[in-house]
């Protein structure tokens, strides 16, 4: 947590803009996004952990044209949600659309297959944004999945401004570059300020990111041991959970992360 000194500098007059991109044709598991758990499709329950976090001004949900997703899009809305349609290839473009339509000056890049998010970790990742930021220290980009990944995949959390994802819209020329928006930046780290958010311990071994049935099957019993339609329970729940019951670790211990170009 940041110390006194960090929570008592104030907030500067920045528009905070969470984008959550999503799509219902996912290619490893399609419709995830509209999975139920506990009575509430899993992009419900990613939009309400992003909006618990308190210095969040707008969360956005960045998704496609296709009518395959006029049901997320419903969804989206119904649970408190903008919505910005665009490219479903080109999601770099998508991202930097909605930035502009929704007027950010600092974005959180968050994925929709996400539906243990931690709103207190982003929290804290923007404290800490913030405060390094008004003492004058130099950044550009904040992430818990750089620099030393020591958090469970599935609360991945990207902070950067929107100056940078205008450079990074026009010099990005991969197709993985522009599936997964951030690469640009820390593959040239000589021409951003880059920072990495780490635990004081590494978890980096759980994977709470949904891309599988065998995901499905983890995070599915999390949601009935702790959940019901309206608890948004903390990490450090899930933790004791999985420490108490470590055979529910190994029901998607296999299942290995896509790379970049995948």
């Amino acid at each position: 947590m940041p110390n006194e000194s960090e929570q008592a500098v104030s907030r500067p007059p920045e528009r905070t803009v969470a984008i959550i991109q999503a799509r219902m044709t996912s290619t490893r598991l399609p419709g995830k996004v509209m999975r139920e758990l506990c009575g509430v499709p899993v992009i419900g329950w990613v939009i309400r952990r992003v909006k618990a976090c308190p210095l969040v001004d707008a969360v956005v949900v960045a998704t496609t044209t296709n009518a395959a997703d006029d049901e997320l899009v419903r969804a989206a809305g119904h649970y408190g949600a903008s919505v910005y349609r665009g490219s479903e290839q080109h999601v770099l473009s998508r991202y930097c659309e909605a930035a502009a339509e929704h007027q950010a000056d600092v974005i959180i890049r968050i994925t929709a297959d996400c539906p243990l998010y931690d709103p207190e970790l982003l929290t804290r990742m923007l404290e800490r944004w913030r405060w390094l930021r008004a003492a004058g220290e130099p950044l550009d980009y904040l992430s818990n999945m750089w620099g030393g990944v020591t958090w469970p995949r599935g609360l991945d959390t990207t902070i950067f401004t929107r100056k940078v994802l205008d450079i990074v819209c026009k010099k990005s020329t991969q197709a993985y570059q522009f599936e997964h928006v951030t690469p640009y930046i820390y593959q040239h780290p000589q021409d951003f300020r880059l920072r990495p958010f780490r635990s004081d311990q590494d978890l980096s071994q759980h994977r709470w990111t949904l891309d599988t049935e065998d995901d499905w099957l983890l995070i599915e019993a999390i949601y009935q041991a702790l959940g019901d339609d309206t608890r948004i329970f903390p990490t450090s729940d899930v933790l004791d959970l999985l420490d108490a019951h470590p055979e529910l670790c190994r029901l998607n211990a296999h299942v290995r992360q896509k790379t970049l170009g995948d």
